[in-house]
């Protein structure tokens, strides 16, 4: 690929999964001869198995306890994640740098009150009248204040206030899809010249009996014990395994990065998401359409880190189409070994991938009996995020 001063390019990695906290584990794990079965919470919410956040000191990046104690832990997890992120790239002290930095998170919702969510799902199963029984108990029964307390852009605002990040702010809900267009976003401004560096990505945490109780009210959740990724089936209790995930990104224009020395882990060459309805091959056409941006890739040195959630159907359907449109290049189920992250999910593939790029690794098998070696250092990197019931996104990486 040939260079150029607009290229975007990735110049902070932030990275907190079950695996660990910041880039050493995780390249660890990434240059690893082997992966043995990563750390699954399998008792505090049996029989639903979570991958859980590892011990985190958050005064290494939250100093005030005063800013930790008014954060859930989602928002901890986002502000912690995004610090290591600022710390990597060299700008945590740059205050005129953070001044001008554009921040994008992709957040879900605060935690929801578990108590009224039970008593909705006891009585519902003592009424059939139960749209009405959900309206008495949301006027009678949910706290007015309750999500007002929570809102998701409460993220990015205690990183503005914590790590004086203070340049223009967005925030996108909607899950995986969120995550995705967050990445998107902030690549396509600092491509237009409307950005010349960007703090983006998300956070995620999964040891919430609310967030259990959504993914199993469609019965994706997984149950037992822990399989690997693409060995998951409705025989071994297999489907989606969450896990708690903070993923941030500093992108920045390569002529800026170059300008003040910074170390450039990976260039994103391209990316894309969409979402839609996925019946009748409606989902294969898209990822045809998306894995159309690796095209000109030799297979040969290129590795995929797939998104994939687990859920059945979808995630057989991806990984038949990436082995048949990537030419059998490679192929890492990530999210078998730090969970699923929902908004964080994409900014993880892309960390996970630049960390793999920098750093030279040869990416052991994350599911033996249906991933193939490495034989050499990958040059190049497909990232893709499908979500559970909606929204894919692909990026492609390149060797800095």
């Amino acid at each position: 690929m040939m260079k150029s001063d607009n290229d975007v390019v990735i110049t902070g990695v932030g990275i907190v999964t079950c695996q660990g906290v910041g880039k050493e584990p995780h390249v660890a794990l990434l240059s690893a001869a082997e992966v043995g079965a990563p750390k699954v919470e399998t008792e505090r919410f049996a029989p639903y198995p979570v991958h859980p956040m590892p011990e985190i000191d958050w005064s290494a990046q939250i100093p005030k306890r005063g800013d930790q104690r008014q954060m859930e832990n989602w928002q901890r997890l986002g502000v912690f994640s995004a610090g290591l992120a600022l710390d990597d790239a060299g700008l945590k002290a740059d205050a005129e740098a953070c001044a001008s930095m554009d921040m994008i998170v992709a957040a879900g919702g605060g935690e929801r009150d578990i108590k009224v969510d039970s008593l909705i799902v006891d009585e519902a199963l003592k009424r059939n009248d139960r749209e009405l029984l959900l309206n008495e108990k949301l006027t009678t029964e949910l706290r007015p204040t309750l999500f007002l307390a929570q809102l998701s852009n409460l993220v990015a605002g205690n990183i503005s206030i914590v790590h004086k990040v203070t340049g223009s702010s967005r925030t996108f809900m909607g899950e995986e899809a969120a995550g995705i267009t967050a990445v998107e976003t902030a690549f396509h401004r600092i491509k237009a010249g409307q950005s010349t560096h960007s703090l983006v990505g998300g956070a995620f945490v999964a040891e919430r009996a609310d967030i259990i109780l959504l993914v199993e009210g469609i019965r994706a959740h997984a149950t037992g014990e822990w399989h690997p990724l693409w060995s998951r089936s409705e025989d071994n209790g297999g489907g989606m395994m969450m896990g708690s995930v903070g993923a941030f990104l500093v992108l920045e224009s390569r002529s800026h990065a170059e300008a003040r020395g910074a170390h450039i882990y990976a260039v994103i060459e391209a990316i894309e998401g969409d979402r839609g309805n996925r019946d009748e091959g409606k989902l294969e056409k898209r990822l045809s359409r998306l894995a159309a941006h690796a095209g000109d890739l030799s297979k040969a040195d290129t590795v995929v880190f797939s998104g994939a959630s687990g859920v059945h159907d979808i995630t057989k359907r991806e990984k038949s189409l990436l082995a048949s449109q990537l030419d059998g290049a490679p192929i890492r189920g990530y999210g078998g070994i730090t969970g699923h992250g929902m908004e964080a999910q994409f900014p993880l593939g892309l960390a996970l991938a630049a960390l793999t790029l920098d750093s030279g690794a040869t990416v052991p098998t994350f599911d033996s009996e249906n991933e193939k070696p490495m034989t050499a250092p990958a040059k190049h990197a497909v990232v893709t995020t499908v979500g559970y019931t909606r929204g894919e996104g692909l990026a492609v990486l390149s060797a800095a």
